[in-house]
């Protein structure tokens, strides 16, 4: 930690690159979306046996059941997907040890959602987290048992300007895990340093003149982020997006602003 304050500007293409590689780790695959479809079946006793784990994948084809059997289910699932799984090799930051990111999808045709949890190793087995779905609304995900109120809490980290502004961008993938739809918002929004032309902008403040990406890290520990996005479906706009982290956590104070509209 540096005894004084000191501002770091950190290059927009090395984030763009962070958030590509956190996205395709927590892209549901292939089987856990087939694995919803699976879920709607009320028999499975006419699905046939594989006789080896070589014709596993057999199950997972669907392509001798209907389009009526495979239509998406609307109920929560445990995803198969490791939603903690981009924290193995991101910079600066990784999850405390004895805990694992567990995670939770909804989906349908056109609308879906998902939740993403920290809890105990010992807490984490499929028969528990299964047994926390007591809900098939999707706007009430399921919380397992030792769950901590928010995953980044489990986030930990060597407290650089890199890592901070790593864990600002792993938690807004993170919490757009398995969203669909009008869920989605971080999603359409890229990562700027410049005003984007020739859009013509209205501001509602005055125009920054500085919209790289930055981390200010304070001589008590605490930190600040500060970067720009430009929303790029409609309602298009651009956003200053400022973190606030305390000295003991990486679960930061948040606030989206609005500065200019097309």
């Amino acid at each position: 930690m540096t005894p004084t304050m000191s501002i770091q500007k950190l290059p927009l293409a090395a984030l763009q690159q962070v958030r590509q590689y956190i996205k395709s780790t927590i892209t549901l695959t292939d089987i856990d979306q087939k694995f919803q479809d699976w879920a709607v079946l009320e028999d499975f006793e006419d699905l046939p046996e594989p006789a080896s784990v070589d014709n596993l994948s057999s199950i997972f084809a669907f392509g001798n059941l209907s389009a009526e059997q495979t239509s998406p289910c609307r109920r929560w699932v445990v995803s198969t997907v490791n939603p903690g799984a981009a924290l193995v090799k991101l910079p600066g930051i990784s999850l405390e040890v004895g805990r694992r990111m567990v995670g939770y999808v909804y989906q349908s045709k056109d609308d879906g959602g998902g939740a993403v949890w920290a809890v105990p190793d010992r807490l984490s087995t499929t028969f528990l987290l299964e047994k926390a779905i007591a809900s098939n609304e999707v706007s009430r995900p399921p919380q397992p048992e030792g769950a901590l109120d928010h995953f980044m809490e489990a986030v930990t980290g060597d407290r650089s300007a890199v890592s901070f502004m790593v864990a600002s961008l792993l938690r807004r993938e993170l919490e757009e895990f398995g969203a669909v739809g009008q869920r989605c918002n971080w999603s359409h929004h890229q990562l700027i340093d410049q005003v984007p032309a020739p859009v013509q902008w209205q501001w509602q403040y005055q125009q920054p003149t500085d919209l790289a990406p930055k981390v200010k890290i304070m001589s008590d520990g605490q930190a600040a982020v500060e970067f720009f996005t430009w929303r790029v479906n409609h309602p298009i706009a651009l956003f200053r997006h400022v973190e606030l982290y305390s000295a003991e956590t990486y679960s930061p104070k948040s606030q989206n602003q609005t500065i200019a509209t097309a």
